[in-house]
């Protein structure tokens, strides 16, 4: 019993000790601070960014507990453990976003001006389910699809031990949006925009782990984190699609054939009043565009990325990039002549910079480039969504001003600007639309109680 209570006043005495060092404002989802007892800008920057304390809460499995419980202690044995844990407050929230879209030209047979109330309403369960054991589960009704539906899970176990004389924190994940559980901003699925339109243009072209399994997989897989410096991750990933035959059959389409690992390594380290990151990523995937056999489509993803912060008094600074690159194996959509070519490359390039001013102001400046191997088929000439020079490459710029009144509540302003769009700034598409006509103006409304 004293040993258990002594391990808990180390990680508390830690705890305190990040909040110290770390007590810029930042934000989590509102169960979070009602269990931990902590401002929402406890975990964040500007919501969803995280901090150094949100990534030590998230790898911690969100079980930290500032709150009282109701708790049930093993009394069959000496250890006198707490066997059950019970929040007195539901760990239950809300998100809603609602926004307006104006893009420079209308797309084809369609109406400008675009109000989405709500363009996502979502209901979280998020933090301790046992002692070790956390959650984030996100819910959300989808403008498009008017239905709610799974959004990206998060299950978490979590512990810490000593590797000889080192700090080990260890944990497993169970999740469904290949890199949903990263700790950092540069990787697809927490990666800027963080909320952007749902009726604006988008590229032909895009990496499969920049969302392509998003929602359709279940992963499972162990990582740690050695003296707070060296992470590490390996995780594995098999179908688990919505909606459509279950088991998979012959009218399904995007089945992984086996296994797909997932890979994640990453060094940190904090100077004062600065933070580096720097780490690798990637993902191996073969699956049948149609059907459950035979032949596959397999995509190689390696990513690199870099994160920075660094904090100006009450301002705080902070910079992600990330660069990936696709090897793409086609056999499978060659062989039905969907594409001239079996083996294309695709690269995805992001660098973001932030400047948050008290944690209530925030100045984003972003620059997005994906470029690959053309092919005429793969990449066909289609009026406003395919490319007359079969290429997929697209850049250019995303600019975006917040303002948080309150620190459940921001606003957001964000412009988005192409100088190039599936293959060509001019005509992209051969029928007279050029990249600047798919520029857009969004306004967003984000509050979350």
């Amino acid at each position: 019993m004293k040993n258990h209570k002594f391990r808990k006043n180390i990680i508390w005495g830690i705890i305190i000790s990040i909040l110290i060092i770390f007590s810029q404002e930042n934000r989590a989802i509102p169960s979070f601070a009602h269990q931990t007892n902590l401002p929402c800008s406890s975990c964040h920057t500007i919501f969803p960014e995280l901090n150094t304390f949100g990534r030590f809460f998230k790898l911690n499995g969100y079980t930290l507990i500032g709150v009282n419980t109701i708790e049930v202690n093993d009394t069959t044995d000496k250890k006198d453990d707490v066997d059950f844990n019970l929040l007195k407050i539901p760990p239950v929230s809300l998100m809603i976003q609602a926004a307006y879209t104006y893009k420079t030209k209308e797309q084809p047979a369609t109406q400008n001006n675009n109000v989405s109330f709500p363009q996502q309403l979502s209901i979280f369960f998020g933090g301790e389910i046992a002692p070790h054991l956390g959650s984030f589960i996100q819910v959300s009704y989808d403008d498009q699809e008017a239905a709610f539906g799974i959004d990206n899970i998060d299950l978490r176990y979590a512990n810490q031990t000593e590797l000889g004389s080192e700090n080990l924190l260890y944990g497993v994940t169970v999740n469904n949006n290949p890199t949903a559980q990263d700790l950092w901003n540069s990787t697809p699925a927490w990666g800027f925009p963080y909320a952007s339109s749902s009726v604006t243009a988008s590229p032909l072209a895009s990496t499969l782990i920049e969302g392509g399994l998003a929602q359709s997989v279940a992963g499972m897989g162990a990582y740690a984190l050695l003296n707070n410096f060296l992470y590490a991750e390996f995780s594995i990933y098999r179908s688990a699609q919505q909606g459509g035959a279950h088991p998979p059959d012959n009218t399904s389409f995007g089945i992984i054939k086996t296994l797909a690992p997932y890979w994640r390594l990453a060094f940190q380290k904090q100077f004062d009043d600065q933070y580096f990151e720097i780490g690798t990523f990637g993902m191996s995937t073969e699956m049948y565009p149609a059907g459950i056999s035979g032949l596959t489509d397999r995509y190689n993803d390696f990513g690199f990325d870099i994160n920075y912060e660094k904090s100006l008094g009450d301002n705080q600074l902070t910079a992600h990039t990330s660069f990936i690159l696709e090897k793409r194996n086609f056999d499978a959509t060659f062989n039905s002549n969907g594409s001239l070519s079996q083996s294309l490359n695709l690269n995805s390039f992001k660098i973001v910079g932030n400047y948050y001013l008290q944690q209530q102001f925030g100045f984003t400046l972003g620059y997005f480039s994906i470029t690959g191997d053309g092919d005429a088929v793969l990449y066909a000439p289609t009026e406003f969504s395919g490319s007359s020079t079969g290429v997929p490459d697209s850049r250019g710029f995303i600019t975006e001003i917040d303002y948080l009144p309150w620190l459940n509540t921001k606003f957001s302003v964000q412009y988005v600007a192409y100088n190039k769009f599936n293959g060509s700034g001019d005509n992209y598409d051969g029928a007279g639309r050029n990249a600047s006509d798919n520029n857009s103006f969004y306004l967003l409304a984000w509050l979350a109680f």
